[in-house]
This record gives C-alpha cells, sequence and structure tokens, in this order.
C-alpha cells in the first residue's frame, strides 16, 4: 500500500497562536490508547469488522497526527469474517511498550481477549494470539510493574454477550504475556457505586505507588470519565469522576489514555460520539491535585481550545485521505468491509484503482458486501470527488461512490442490457433490506461520470454527477447515519448479479477530499 497526501482537517474554533483546537482528530478513531516511546507518540484504535484492523497513528506533539499502518491485517478466525460484521471484531484497544517491544490487547465481544505484539511500530506484528477465550470479555489492558516483576489484566465485560455488565475483572498475567496466571476476580463492580453505569473500557496504570484504572461509565452518548485507585491490584479501589461534559457542548467526553511527554507534562485523549462522524478525538491538559489525584480539562470539564503541550512545533498534518492510486493501489487509509480476497483490486502500470465488478447475491444491498474499501467520513463540511469509468461490459454490473451506514446511499454507473452505460443514484433506510432509486437513471454515453457527495452540518449529503456537461444534483439529500457502534463510511465499490465467469471491472481516479 502506499502512503496518499496529508489534509488537514478544518478546526471548529479560530486557531490561535501556541494553541490547538479540539477535536485533534475530527474523524472516527474510535476509543483511542496512546502511548509515548522516546520522543514518538503512537495511537490506536477500534476498528471492529474492517480489515486491516487496528490503525496506528503517530505524532511528535499529540495534535498532528498521521496514520502509519495497521497491527492487524486480518480478522482471526478468517472464516468468521468473509462477510461483513460492521459492530464486532476488534473493540477497545490497549497500546504498550515493555521489554523493547509495542504490545496491543483487545476484545473481540465474541470470542475473547487477544494479544499481539512486534518489535517496532510498523512490524512485524505477530499473529493474533487468544489469551482468554470467551463471550463478553471486551475492553483489556495489560500492566508490567517494573517494581515488582508482577504483570497484570484488566477487562471489562458486554452485557450482550455475557449478560454481564459495569464490572471489571482483573488478573494476574505472566509477564510473556501468553497466559493469564489465575481465574479472574471481580475489582470493581459498578453496582456498588451509586449512579454509575455501563462502567468499561479500563487502562490501567501504576502512579505514585498506587494502581489506576481510568474507565469510563453512563454511555458513550452522554457518559463520564472516571478514575480508580488502589494501593493492591486486587483492591480495593476508591472513585472519582475527573472529566464530564458540565457546561461545555462535548457529550459524553471519555474513554482514552493517559501519557506523559519527555518534559514530564500529563495530558489524556478520549473520544466524543457525535453520531454520523463516530468517535472523535479529543486532547485534555491534565494534572495531578493536592490530593494525590488526576484533574483532567479545565477542572474537571473539556476544553475546547487549549495552549500547545510544550513539545518542538510540528507542520499542520492529519490522517491522509485523497489517493491517485498510484499503480492501481490504495493508501493505507483505506480498509474492506471484510477479510479480502485476491483479486478485488488489481494491480498495473498506471494511476487509478481498477476494482473488479465482483459477483454477489447480495448486490441490491450495499451492507452486506464484504468488497467495499472504506475510509472515514470526516468530521467538518466536506466535498467529496472521484471520477469513475466502468469498464466492464456485463449486464448489470455497476460501480460507485457511496456513504456507509445503517442506512446507505451511493451514486455511480451501471451496465444496462442493451449495452448502454447510466449514472443510478440508490439508497436504502435503516429498515429496508434492499436498496431503491434515489433518482432516475441518466445516460452516461461515455462509461465515464465524475462523482461528488457534499457532506454538510448533520452529516447531510448531497449527490452530485457530471458526465462531461457539468455537475448536476441528483436526489434528495441523505442523512448519513452510524452503524451502532462505528461511524459511517465513505466507499468505492465495483459488483455484479450473481452469475458465471469474470465481470470486468471499474477503474477509480482522483479521490479527493476538500473542506466546505
Amino acid at each position: 500500500m502506499t502512503a496518499a497526501t496529508h489534509t488537514k482537517t478544518a478546526a471548529t474554533h479560530p486557531k490561535k497562536a501556541g494553541t490547538y483546537t479540539n477535536p485533534v482528530l475530527n474523524a472516527d478513531w474510535s476509543d483511542p490508547d496512546v502511548l509515548r516511546v522516546g520522543d514518538d507518540f503512537y495511537l490506536t484504535a477500534s476498528s471492529f469488522g474492517r480489515a486491516p484492523g487496528l490503525p496506528l497513528l503517530h505524532s511528535r506533539d499529540l495534535v498532528n497526527w498521521t496514520l502509519v499502518g495497521h497491527a492487524l491485517e486480518r480478522l482471526e478466525p478468517a472464516a468468521e469474517f468473509k462477510a461483513p460484521r460492521h459492530d464486532c471484531g476488534v473493540w477497545a484497544p490497549s497500546l504498550r511498550h515493555h521489554d523493547d517491544r509495542f504490545w496491543i490487547f483487545w476484545g473481540d465481544p465474541d470470542q475473547g481477549i487477544f494479544q499481539i505484539n512486534a518489535p517496532a511500530i510498523r512490524g512485524p506484528w505477530t499473529r493474533p494470539h487468544l489469551l482468554k477465550a470467551g463471550k463478553g470479555l471486551i475492553d483489556a489492558c495489560p500492566l508490567w510493574d517494573e517494581e515488582s516483576g508482577e504483570a497484570y489484566l484488566v477487562h471489562a465485560w458486554a452485557k450482550s454477550r455475557s449478560g454481564v455488565k459495569n464490572r471489571l475483572t482483573g488478573h494476574r498475567m505472566n509477564p510473556d504475556g501468553t497466559e493469564l496466571l489465575d481465574d479472574g476476580k471481580l475489582i470493581v463492580d459498578g453496582d456498588r457505586i451509586p449512579g454509575w453505569f455501563t462502567l468499561e473500557g479500563p487502562k490501567l496504570y501504576k502512579h505514585d505507588g498506587w494502581f489506576w484504572i481510568l474507565a469510563p461509565a453512563g454511555g458513550v452518548e452522554t457518559g463520564w470519565q472516571g478514575a480508580f485507585r488502589s494501593r493492591e491490584f486486587f483492591g480495593p479501589y476508591e472513585e472519582r469522576i475527573v472529566l464530564e461534559q458540565k457546561d461545555t457542548d462535548v457529550n459524553g467526553p471519555h474513554q482514552g489514555g493517559w501519557v506523559r511527554t519527555p518534559s514530564g507534562e500529563d495530558w489524556f485523549l478520549h473520544f466524543q460520539q457525535k453520531g454520523a462522524y463516530g468517535r472523535v478525538v479529543h486532547l485534555q491538559p491534565m494534572s495531578w491535585g493536592e490530593d494525590g489525584w488526576p484533574v483532567l480539562g479545565d477542572d474537571g470539564a473539556p476544553v475546547a481550545v487549549h495552549t500547545r503541550p510544550g513539545l518542538p512545533p510540528q507542520p499542520d498534518t492529519a490522517p491522509a485521505t485523497d489517493d491517485d492510486f498510484p499503480g492501481g493501489r490504495y493508501g493505507r487509509q483505506w480498509s474492506w468491509t471484510a477479510n479480502p480476497r485476491d483479486g478485488w483490486a488489481t494491480h498495473h502500470s498506471g494511476d487509478g484503482l481498477r476494482l473488479t465488478c465482483v459477483r454477489s447475491a447480495d448486490a441490491h444491498d450495499l451492507r452486506r458486501l464484504p468488497n467495499v474499501l472504506t475510509q472515514r467520513l470526516p468530521g467538518t463540511p466536506s466535498a467529496v470527488e472521484v471520477e469513475l469509468r466502468l469498464d466492464s461490459e456485463e449486464p448489470g454490473a455497476r460501480a460507485g461512490l457511496a456513504v456507509l451506514g445503517d442506512a446507505f446511499g451511493w451514486i455511480g454507473l451501471q451496465r444496462e442490457t442493451d449495452g448502454t452505460v447510466q449514472v443510478v443514484h440508490r439508497f436504502a433506510e435503516a429498515v429496508a433490506e434492499r436498496e431503491r432509486d434515489a433518482a432516475h437513471p441518466v445516460p452516461a454515453p461515455e462509461g465515464r461520470v465524475r462523482l461528488r457527495i457534499e457532506i454538510g452540518a448533520g452529516a447531510r449529503c448531497r449527490f452530485f454527477y457530471d458526465v462531461g456537461d457539468g455537475p448536476r444534483p441528483s436526489g434528495p439529500v441523505f442523512a448519513a447515519t452510524p452503524w451502532r457502534w462505528v461511524g459511517a463510511l465513505l466507499g468505492l465499490v465495483a459488483l455484479a448479479p450473481s452469475g458465471q465467469g469474470h465481470a470486468g471491472a471499474a477503474t477509480f481516479t482522483r479521490f479527493r477530499i476538500d473542506q466546505l
């Protein structure tokens, strides 16, 4: 894969010299965890059922981030992820550095707790090792206690699989990360804390002689960030709310990680749930009060604009979005909606993404297709454009640009039975089992089109096409929707009805996202 052009998302507040504006990652980088090694900061996030998974981001200043790769090439067991499982797979990972290796632990709610590790952030990463099998085991985080030489693991529970939630379980772990050394013990019971519910997402640390668990509660849309401390890993723990919405417009600020700069500054990265945009990432200043408890944000309230970390200035950058697909290769910002198969994207000598029109009995519903190449919906008003040529002669073959979530809409080209090519625009509501037309088909005499989606406030999308005589609007406004836990996705897709033999391909060129 190749890196593509880096673009910077517009700030939602005026930028002041020496300050940064939240969110620092204005797209769906869900359940972030952060780590410093030397002068470098690294971040990973949930990737759920997409492949490759476990994105790896790098920064030198905690404000500007670039995507440098993925730690998980394919989801395992592979047979479970042949078809899309949008809200399953990799939940809430933890990123750590120990014994000169990088480690990522996560819970798959249907399988258990996995671990991978690597000598460098770009790999090579080991294949997933199942550390603890079971249903509903999520949000795993390890700790290597450098003072005692002991290793520990904490995790939460998903009620949808286990019937249990609002509690944290702790284990002693073999320091090599290969096995747990006991059956586990309930170390925090959220049901015993007045007013607390849906306690999850724990991150485990050792600081100032205390074991610390930073863990959110209250649900992703309206919850808060909690801190727990104990002199002993297995408890008892005392708790405190350390970050909540208060009178700000940042709902449910919680679930993330603490990091310390080389000069000793403390910072906390967390997410905010924003509907179709998913979970955007905020950076909060962090300090320690006279009573030894952490203080996040502005006395426990999220900051919108704040003085930058005391780190060397860096150029404005953000994870890549644009792509020219050199040699038919797509940039690392793209992921498939399930484990990919050989032949979906063809390498060639020129530029442009050549996608095979994959035959499918589910061609009427993009949500069921594994061969949709996706990236995150931008969190600010933007225009998405791509040029498309339909090379397939197969009747019913089609390709296009999609906004994909629990509901979806797409616009593109389709080959008709009489050999002509038409611009088609289709959608499906969340409750619909198949797509239907959002606009009447329009001839595309050259079999080419420039497609455009303008994403406005509230993720309201307007579709346009240009077959050579200027851009024209198509259909009504479509309001993008998330999946249950995943923000809406932008997608490129090529497909064909069920049948025999190769169904041809479609070529996408000049993919661009520009701010509006």
